[in-house]
């Protein structure tokens, strides 16, 4: 049976508030619907410019989206973007792997206002563990980037943007529901003429669900508490922010409970941009990332801090071009019961230039990557978007990417004894950086009565992947540059915007194959379908969604994942500027489908996604 936190009257006045009133759309869905306003995205290439110029595939999840459901986490949030598929290992804090068009799980680059969180450890983002209570949108950006931003860029990046505030408010929010579970926020933006300071406090608790399908498996417990600070001054000769933000918690992780671990996030960002002249901006960066994984159970652990300076200059040398020229300077300090105090040093150095004009977008770009271990490795990109007609844009977009070893691959060693024989794993420290080369092309048409239609095709291969090899019949096991990998696919997308209706649809197709054996790659379902329909009048709304998937491969082949549909439901009514009151059910359907396979042995066991979850809130805003 379903447990509830909140009185079910309140969770029934507020749907019967939000649904009844025959209400509407959460929000403008991708950032990409028929907005007023034109989008600005800046992830692309690191420089503010409209999303119809972008040469590339880019969308946005927009503030309204995310506000409408506080305990909503970033994965759930993230399964609206067909290109990606996200498997999580369970409900609430469980762990989350990003695959970007079929690329490993360690090809996507995660981003917070700039500042890299992949972990040095093992190259990718604990976004089960992120708190999105400061963030007022996020870019997903699908294909290489590591001319912008280094090593991870392979598959695409997605950042975190928490902007400035614009004018005053004090607010506060609760929700709570199904699974016992409850979140509070409270918050404040001041501003002052050029200057502003904005504070967010949160909690979040759930009993969570099982992790797995086993008869036995329990709930897995969640809990998190945070904060956020960010102070600053902007106006038209320069600008200067400092921020801070702190998540902890505690999370269970495995079907009996005994996996149980604390975690800690914490990021530091200190960001400066002074105009020299009204062609010629320089633009600062010094941050810090620490992330800690520490075990209850047992003595394992894994902190890592990345401290990473980035100094830029952006010159319009003529109304239509301008160059992009810096270097960025990182250090990751790694620690763990694995290995001691291991550091990865690199510095990068890009240039990049743009042309905007007659229907005509360009980018092109290089990047010299200087590393402490492999040594000097450069990648490139070239991307241009022609406007064909008023209504029909094409792009086209190569570019190569890499993604550094991690301190894992170069350093890890452990060992076990099975019938008095010590099996050891090596990390090798002699490991090249996987690379990649990826082509796309796309079309984006507008048709009359607010309808947008879009395709995408691509490819991309990657050579020297970094593989765990067995040295059976030796006892001694290490890693090695030993496979490539080639992904194909493409998407198509349709979106309808008229009056205060909306809908949105998106099909995503890749086939992941790895080059070495000839086999496909595992979590890798072949088609994605996403919908998203509703109705929106600033006052009262409601809006459905739909997530489909194909099965996917698992490292037992007698026993793949099977493909799953789930559909969420989203509600609100503006009572009156200061008084929002909001409801959500997730997998309205009740369908704990399964997300990637736990062991085989003595018979199939899945990991399984959380059971319905209906949850009410209310915010106060003054």
């Amino acid at each position: 049976m379903s447990r509830i936190f909140v009185p079910s009257a309140l969770t029934a006045a507020i749907l019967s508030a939000s649904v009844v009133s025959a209400t509407a759309a959460t929000t403008v869905l991708d950032g990409n619907s028929s907005a007023s306003l034109p989008v600005v995205v800046v992830t692309a290439s690191k420089t503010p410019e409209a999303i119809e110029q972008v040469p590339a595939r880019i969308s946005v999840i927009d503030e309204q989206i995310i506000q409408q459901s506080p305990v909503a986490d970033l994965p759930h949030l993230l399964q609206r973007e067909a290109a990606l598929n996200i498997v999580q290992t369970g409900g609430y804090g469980q762990q989350t792997s990003i695959f970007t068009r079929g690329t490993e799980s360690d090809h996507t680059l995660v981003l917070k206002d700039g500042v890299r969180t992949n972990t040095g450890s093992i190259s990718a983002a604990n976004i089960n563990l992120f708190d999105l209570s400061d963030v007022s949108r996020i870019e997903v950006l699908k294909g290489p980037a590591s001319v912008q931003y280094g090593s991870d860029a392979i598959g695409g990046v997605i950042q975190l943007i928490s902007e400035a505030p614009k004018k005053q408010k004090l607010f506060s929010t609760i929700e709570g529901g199904e699974l016992d579970t409850y979140k509070a926020i409270v918050g404040a933006d001041l501003v002052q003429d050029d200057a502003y300071v904005q504070v967010r406090g949160q909690r979040l608790e759930t009993a969570g669900s099982p992790v797995t399908d086993a008869p036995t498996a329990k709930d897995a417990d969640y809990d998190q508490k945070g904060y956020s600070i960010k102070a600053g001054i902007d106006n038209e000769q320069f600008g200067a922010s400092a921020q801070l933000q702190e998540n902890k918690g505690n999370v269970r992780y495995n079907p009996s409970l005994s996996g149980n671990q604390d975690f800690l996030n914490r990021l530091i960002n200190l960001k400066g941009n002074y105009n020299i002249s009204a062609d010629f901006k320089v633009n600062a960066r010094y941050s810090q990332f620490r992330d800690e994984l520490n075990q209850r159970t047992s003595k394992s652990f894994f902190d890592t801090e990345t401290n990473e300076g980035d100094l830029s200059a952006q010159w319009d040398f003529l109304p239509a071009q301008n160059l992009l020229f810096g270097v960025t300077d990182r250090k990751t300090e790694v620690d763990s019961v694995y290995y001691n105090n291991k550091d990865l040093k690199t510095t990068g150095y890009y240039l990049q230039h743009q042309y905007q004009a007659d229907g005509l977008s360009t980018q092109a770009g290089v990047r010299v990557e200087d590393d402490d271990k492999y040594g000097t490795h450069t990648v490139g990109q070239l991307a241009g978007r022609f406007q064909l007609a008023p209504q029909t844009s094409v792009y086209a977009n190569i570019g190569s990417a890499f993604k550094a070893p991690t301190a894992n691959e170069l350093y890890y060693l452990s060992s076990y004894t099975y019938n008095g024989v010590t099996y050891i794993t090596l990390g090798n420290p002699d490991l090249k950086p996987e690379e990649s080369l990826s082509y796309e092309l796309g079309i984006d048409q507008n048709i009359k009565q607010g309808l947008d239609v879009y395709l995408s095709a691509y490819q991309t291969k990657v050579k020297n992947l970094i593989d765990y090899v067995s040295g059976f019949p030796s006892p001694i096991s290490t890693y090695e540059n030993v496979s490539k990998a080639k992904f194909t696919g493409g998407e198509a997308g349709l979106k309808w915007k008229q009056d205060n209706w909306f809908a949105s649809t998106e099909y995503a197709y890749v086939k992941a194959e790895n080059e070495t054996t000839h086999t496909e790659l595992t979590r890798r379902p072949r088609q994605t379908a996403t919908l998203t329909a509703g109705w929106d009048n600033n006052v009262y709304g409601i809006s459905a969604s739909l997530v489909a998937k194909s099965r996917a491969k698992e490292y037992s082949a007698n026993n793949p994942t099977p493909g799953f549909m789930t559909a969420n439901l989203s509600g609100f009514y503006q009572y009156n500027p200061n008084v929002r009151v909001f409801a959500n059910i997730q997998n309205i359907g009740d369908n704990t489908y399964k997300t990637a396979l736990y062991n085989d042995f003595p018979s199939a066991e899945y990991y399984i996604a959380g059971p319905r979850q209906a949850t009410a809130g209310i915010t106060l805003s003054y």
